[in-house]
């Protein structure tokens, strides 16, 4: 983890606990099962104590709900910071490439994990809660980068709802396979389908 220069020596010490509960929570679930891990096995590996676990997370499904509420703030930053004349579709297909492309950079760790939240059905119910959040999110950016109301104008949740959609698929063709597919790859293909609606709107 690489320190930010905005953060406190606690804050960043807070951080750095909370970043190795989660490796460790993630990895142990995924190579032995939501149901089967305890959050006794996730503290030793992790090098902290239970009660230390209990001070950054309620439960085991919250170390993934935190995992996917960190992922989609970060689907949308990466959205907000694209060029502002940007074409809807390039930007958007960016802005989820970010994580995607980070899960075929680790595959070895990303891929259990994806397939522990798409295979257990708690934690596939989280992730698309989730998922709900984050197209709030990803309408209110796109209905600013184009100037529409959000709630008066269809195109922007319509167009933050291609997006996951694409986004969930290529997750679902990914962890089906043997990881061997560019999940970055395969959202630029899903992309370039959906393209010519999401820049119907800007022409």
């Amino acid at each position: 983890m690489t320190s930010r220069p905005d953060l406190s020596m606690a804050q960043r010490k807070r951080l750095l606990v909370s970043n190795e509960l989660t490796e460790a929570a993630l990895q142990l679930l995924a190579l032995k099962g939501f149901d089967v891990v305890t959050i006794d096995e996730i503290a030793t590996t992790a090098g902290v104590s239970k009660r230390t676990f209990f001070r950054y997370f309620a439960s085991k499904e919250d170390v993934v709900v935190q995992f996917l509420a960190d992922m989609g703030a970060g689907i949308t930053a990466e959205l907000a910071a694209r060029p502002p004349r940007e074409l809807p579709s390039v930007a958007l297909r960016h802005a989820v490439s970010v994580p995607l492309g980070a899960c075929g950079d680790h595959s070895d760790r990303a891929l259990p994990v994806v397939r522990l939240i798409l295979r257990t059905p708690a934690l596939l119910a989280r992730f698309l809660e989730r998922q709900a959040e984050w197209r709030d999110g990803l309408t209110v950016e796109l209905a600013r980068r184009l100037e529409l109301d959000p709630e008066a104008d269809l195109y922007p949740r319509l167009a933050a709802g291609m997006a996951l959609t694409a986004f969930d698929a290529v997750l679902h063709r990914w962890s089906s396979g043997d990881g061997d597919e560019d999940p970055a790859a395969l959202a630029e293909r899903a992309f370039a389908m959906m393209a010519p609606a999401l820049d119907a709107r800007t022409k």
